[in-house]
């Protein structure tokens, strides 16, 4: 019998309330504290949460390494493509004003873009950096 039934059934709870927390740091970004960086980190946490109650095998299972510097590299293709992409309407290098209609509505869609570049990349880093600690094994002198 596992005598940590509190710890996980509290793990699975909290969860899914800290990756919506970290969804709302993130759209939350534009209009108060909070944004990318803040909003990958705490994404993060949720997994390395898991990850120490259940187990490093348990959580490679579920985001496998390879998906995590995944996340690290798109993340970083999402921020330059949003880059490039209004170079290609007609403006400088992550001038948002000329993705929509008006320039207000561009900067909007542009940071939102950018932040989210940030959230992708952040979280990846994050967790690849926990595999990597997390699955060393200590070697006795």
């Amino acid at each position: 019998m596992d005598d940590r039934v509190i710890l996980r059934v509290g793990t699975k709870i909290l969860t899914p309330f800290i990756l919506i927390f970290a969804l709302y740091v993130q759209f939350h970004g534009d209009y108060g504290p909070g944004g990318g960086f803040q909003a990958g980190v705490i994404f993060a946490a949720a997994f390395v949460l898991y990850a120490l109650v259940y187990g490093l095998g348990n959580a490679i299972k579920v985001l496998p390494p390879r998906v995590a510097y995944a996340c690290g590299a798109l993340g970083v293709i999402i921020f330059v493509g949003v880059g490039y992409g209004s170079m290609a309407l007609g403006g400088e290098f992550l001038n948002y004003s000329v993705l929509a209609h008006d320039p207000l509505h561009g900067q909007h869609y542009g940071i939102i873009g950018v932040e989210l570049g940030v959230l992708v990349t952040v979280f990846g880093v994050m967790v690849s950096l926990f595999y990597a600690f997390a699955g060393r094994r200590r070697i006795e002198s």
